[in-house]
């Protein structure tokens, strides 16, 4: 990481003197000063929010129990976007048409490009997943879809419980939650004692109906990519679910937004942000109070927060939202100090997204800056007495939400996603998802 350096005064002027106009290209050295100086009394020094590269295995939070490996994460790649991984499908014309991809595509910021994702039983997909319907083969009841919006699995290192209610994790925040890992669903694998990358991508594989076994594996030609990412385990057990949800969360741990123009001026860089960003940045860690909440690297954080936005409604949306999901975090814990609470997400690369909250009852970034600048709650069945004390009125000017969002749209966007995903499947099968529309649209054949 390079250190921090200050400008010497001849640049100043000559910055002043010949860009004075330019206020979008340009920094101001007093803007950039404050900023060091912000992040230095928050957190010691501005290095605690760099991201390292997806290739510095050993700097990305690990899960102890599934230590990251060059080979794991190649298979884990590799898996995540497999459709032959889709094996066990409700009906027949479901075999091999979707992926983990499919609902947390590189696209649409490792989101779904929808309101709702749909994995099985979903028709089409468009360039990033936002033409994706119910395909009329199904019922609704069907369909794989969850009621509530698919979280990003960028920076998701960061974390160690998953789901907005995080409920997958055997370990730290979960702990004294063992009671609600209820045996005979997905949350009784938090009893195998992994964090939450790792339980639900292994739950994940049972929920999302993707199935694999040794015979399967070979034909696609996955065995050998097993047996370099999981050496050490008998081979009666090494080509299965289990192992594959493991490898997949090592590769979920290194999908990280190190790349984005905040992330390389930290790592000094001081052409990498522009004014209007800098100017938003300040707001950000400064008086918008953001960081209160969106902390860490990843600008998320294992936290939980009632901010009464609504629940997925809407002609578009399929299915119920059942009372669990609406209460959040106090669903799974059943602690009512808990209701409505909702995982903190990252807030990197959400320029590609066009729905946000829990519910998707954003359609902007700004959106979201203008409620909580407002500080009033639009769901109405969301207790006062549950809003976290944090979702208060913040006195931002029209012109302040315009630079916060510039530096959340902007600063904070990898433009480079795509080295995530593999250009091609051991299977020879499409990437992704590949009903027959999607492949049409994506030109797969």
């Amino acid at each position: 990481m390079k250190k921090f350096l200050h400008y010497p005064i001849f640049l100043v002027a000559v910055l002043f003197v010949g860009c004075a106009t330019d206020e979008d290209t340009y920094i101001s050295p007093s803007n950039e000063t404050q900023l060091e100086e912000r992040l230095t009394a928050l957190y010691g020094s501005p290095d605690y929010l760099a991201i390292p590269s997806s290739r510095s295995l050993n700097s990305i939070p690990n899960d102890p129990k599934n230590t990251i490996t060059e080979a794991k994460v190649t298979l884990g790649k590799l898996l995540f976007h497999e459709t032959g991984l889709a094996n066990n499908p409700s009906k027949e014309i479901g075999t091999g048409t979707y992926s983990c991809a499919t609902c947390h595509h590189a696209g649409a910021g490792f989101q779904s490009g929808m309101k709702q994702g749909i994995g099985e039983g979903g028709f089409g997909f468009g360039s990033y997943g936002e033409a994706r319907v119910k395909s009329s083969e199904y019922l609704a009841t069907e369909i794989d879809i969850q009621p509530i919006r698919s979280p990003s699995i960028l920076n998701t290192a960061y974390q160690d419980v998953m789901l907005w209610n995080g409920q997958f994790g055997g370990t730290k925040t979960n702990e004294g939650t063992e009671a609600r890992w209820t045996e005979g669903t997905p949350k009784a694998t938090n009893n195998l004692g992994y964090e939450g990358l790792e339980t639900q991508a292994i739950a994940g594989m049972g929920v999302h109906r993707l199935k694999c076994d040794l015979d399967m594996l070979t034909d696609m030609g996955y065995k050998a990519y097993f047996d370099a990412a999981f050496p050490d385990v008998d081979e009666g057990e090494r080509y299965s679910e289990l192992y594959a949800g493991l490898a997949i969360a090592a590769y979920e741990r290194t999908v990280v937004a190190n790349e984005a123009p905040f992330q390389k001026w930290l790592d000094g860089d001081r052409t990498a942000m522009k004014d209007q960003e800098m100017k938003g940045a300040l707001l950000f860690f400064g008086k918008a109070n953001c960081f209160s909440c969106h902390n860490g690297p990843g600008l998320n954080s294992t936290t939980f927060h009632a901010l009464g936005m609504n629940d997925l409604v809407g002609g578009d949306v399929y299915g119920e939202v059942d009372d669990a999901t609406k209460k959040g975090r106090g669903g799974f814990t059943l602690d009512p100090n808990d209701d409505y609470k909702f995982k903190t997400p990252t807030l990197y690369n959400l320029k590609d997204v066009h729905f946000f909250g829990h519910g998707g009852s954003f359609g902007s970034v700004k959106e979201v800056i203008q409620y909580k600048n407002n500080g009033i709650a639009e769901n109405d069945a969301v207790p006062t007495a549950n809003i976290s004390p944090l979702f208060t009125p913040l006195g931002l000017s029209d012109e302040e939400v315009d630079q916060l969002t510039a530096f959340v749209e902007n600063a904070l966007y990898d433009q480079n996603l795509s080295r995530y995903v593999p250009e091609s499947l051991p299977s020879g099968n499409c990437l992704t998802v590949a009903d027959s529309k999607s492949k049409e649209d994506r030109g797969c054949n």
